[in-house]
């Protein structure tokens, strides 16, 4: 009998161990930025690659605030990044993109991405400023 509620027991733990991990999180190996000019047309592609860049920028996206909404903005992005994340080597990398707009007068960012329950979010003026430094050099 107690080793029939002992396997029961170890049963649900390894249950309820598997169902709270969650998705594993990717390394963010690459980040490809396209500036936009007023008329939406593309002027410039960077990709960004050097480790201290990638580890201030996921910091930074780490520090979204997002919303699951749909909105519409007045006018076309400043620039649209596609973040490149690694989970496993084996498999191809997988693409986030997000159209970002910098808010002069506020100094932050209001971002749309194309990641479901994520749709929109804001940025704060420190990770604004940073975003800006490594994608507007």
């Amino acid at each position: 009998m107690k080793k029939i509620i002992n396997f029961t027991f170890l049963f649900v733990f390894m249950v309820l161990l598997v169902g709270c991990m969650g998705e594993e999180k990717g390394q963010l190996t690459r980040v490809d930025v396209q500036k936009i000019d007023i008329e939406g047309t593309y002027i410039d592609v960077e990709m960004i690659t050097d480790s201290e860049s990638i580890e201030l920028l996921r910091q930074a996206f780490e520090q979204i605030k997002w919303d699951d909404k749909v909105v519409k903005m007045a006018r076309k992005p400043d620039i649209k990044a596609t973040l490149f994340y690694t989970f496993d080597e084996n498999k191809p990398e997988r693409l986030y993109e997000y159209e970002i707009w910098f808010n002069e007068n506020a100094g932050t960012a209001t971002i749309i991405s194309n990641t479901e329950n994520v749709s929109y979010g804001e940025l704060d003026k420190d990770n604004a400023q940073v975003l800006k430094n490594n994608f507007l050099k």
